[in-house]
């Protein structure tokens, strides 16, 4: 409003009131910090990615089910990637992507190197392709949603469910051993129950985030 005003003045010739001037700067500071501000979030992702990676071993148990607290972060981890690509764009979510997955690799060496453990990438190779593909999947799907949709709150909801599809799926495929167990398809559908819960409060914030100005 202030850009159009200050626009219009200046087509007719007339000197542009200061607070018009005032109200455009500002403006474009805010604009500026906006864009400026993305990396925040790339190091907040990287932070939970690793919260993540450090709850896995810490589980609890009903039922005859063991669960690891991982869960319930996992969400959160989708959520930061869709407000980073909803706020600044499907190239700062990339980046965060590609970022939080170097970080998951090298927290989990020093870690190993911190308790006298010989690290193997194989120990976190399923976590890691998990990871990476179910984000790159769930950034495709939702990139498309923001394009082509107004921000349906079932086709966002959908998008984060069908990710822990995908996350569960690579890591089963390279984990095979684990579907010989009695309760892995209980614990399977139990996770995604349970993370379904998580990302249905999640939803609401999400198609309420306002568009940034790269999207």
């Amino acid at each position: 409003m202030a850009e159009e005003t200050v626009k219009k003045v200046k087509n007719r010739g007339r000197k542009v009131p200061k607070k018009y001037e005032s109200l455009k700067k500002e403006k474009e500071e805010v604009l500026e910090v906006e864009r400026e501000g993305w990396w925040v979030y790339i190091l907040l992702l990287s932070t939970i990615v690793i919260l993540a990676q450090s709850l896995k071993d810490y589980t609890f148990s009903f039922d005859n089910v063991t669960l690891t607290y991982s869960i319930f972060i996992l969400p959160i981890i989708y959520f930061v990637t869709n407000y980073i690509t909803k706020k600044y764009g499907y190239g700062k979510s990339v980046i965060g992507i590609s970022v939080s997955g170097v970080v998951l690799v090298l927290f989990s060496m020093i870690m190993s190197f911190a308790i006298g453990k010989s690290f193997s990438f194989y120990d976190i190779c399923g976590g890691f392709c998990g990871y990476v593909i179910s984000q790159f999947v769930n950034l495709t799907i939702y990139q498309f949603l923001l394009v082509n949709t107004t921000g349906s709150f079932v086709l966002t909801y959908l998008t984060y469910l069908f990710a822990f599809v995908v996350y569960y799926l690579f890591y089963t495929l390279i984990y095979m051993n684990l579907l010989v167990f009695d309760n892995y398809w209980i614990s399977y559908f139990s996770t995604l129950i349970l993370q379904g819960l998580v990302c249905f409060l999640l939803t609401f914030f999400d198609v309420n985030i306002q568009r940034g100005i790269e999207v």
